[in-house]
């Protein structure tokens, strides 16, 4: 916590003004409001993460278009072709990119969030500022990749003659933001278990590759039976693959999964923003 204070000066002179840093107080005590008073360093680490992850690289940004792209002709040829996976009616190679397009916003997010503080140990242990401004910064590092992505979407939909209702497009960027929230919720949690316990960064890339699998990308979630359809929705990131195709491909909306994987991201955050401002004070030590 940071508190201007004055001091008194002699005569003829201003009083000098001293900050007085001290560690937060209780579980509650999340000043979210010291996030936007660093608002231009939050920019800057954005900006960073951006030029560093182009910088020195043959391909640059085409690596979000391939990912992506060579992700869907494989589970093309594999589960659509050879497995006969049903798409819900759609063409499965557009089906596939549409749940993949969010699912890579969501990957990068979680696995530079969740190793973004001991990445950043030289900053921490020399400055002070709202330690939260470091997982966010790794989660919005991957707006743009998910920008150029969106690109290969519309193309698609070009390709393939669909055309989303235009009230029910209005809901995308909400679900990209649910995207980014869902990212952050979990990664508050592992950046700051990271600190204190080190092989939580070997369990970040299973756990994401266990949850790509328990998420609808490369089959529907119409596959589940009806009476426990909304359960999927604990997996919040199966209301944000169908929500996509919703807003994107048309069909049937998500419902009651999507309302699920709110509540349950909700839960995530709120319980996750309590346990990192708790272990804050103490991770330039630990570190």
């Amino acid at each position: 916590m940071s508190q201007p204070t004055a001091i008194e000066a002699p005569a003829g002179r201003q009083p000098a003004v001293v900050t007085r840093i001290a560690p937060s107080h209780g579980w509650l005590d999340l000043r979210l409001r010291q996030i936007w008073d660093y608002r231009d360093l939050l920019y800057f680490l954005v900006w960073r993460d951006i030029k560093v992850r182009y910088k020195q690289t043959v391909l640059g940004a085409m690596w979000a278009i391939l990912q992506p792209v060579l992700t869907m002709v494989v589970f093309s040829i594999f589960f659509g072709k050879l497995a006969g996976v049903k798409s819900d009616a759609l063409p499965y190679p557009i089906f596939v990119f549409c749940g993949l397009l969010p699912w890579q916003l969501f990957a990068y997010a979680l696995n530079e969030s969740g190793n973004s503080l001991v990445t950043n140990r030289a900053l921490i242990t020399k400055v002070y500022f709202p330690r939260l401004i470091i997982p966010i910064a790794a989660v919005l590092g991957g707006v743009p990749d998910f920008a150029i992505a969106f690109l290969v979407m519309v193309l698609l939909m070009l390709l393939y003659g669909i055309f989303p209702t235009g009230w029910i497009l209005l809901t995308l960027p909400a679900l990209v933001v649910f995207a980014l929230i869902t990212a952050l919720a979990v990664g508050v949690w592992l950046s700051a278990l990271n600190v204190e316990y080190r092989d939580v960064r070997y369990t970040i890339p299973f756990l994401t590759q266990i949850w790509f699998f328990a998420t609808p990308i490369a089959y529907p979630s119409s596959l589940l039976p009806e009476s426990v359809r909304a359960i999927y929705g604990i997996n919040p990131m199966a209301g944000v693959v169908d929500g996509f195709r919703w807003a994107l491909l048309g069909g049937s909306p998500p419902g009651p999964l999507l309302g699920v994987s709110i509540i349950t991201v909700v839960v995530v955050l709120v319980t996750g923003l309590i346990y990192f401002r708790r272990m804050e004070r103490t991770f330039a030590d630990v570190i």
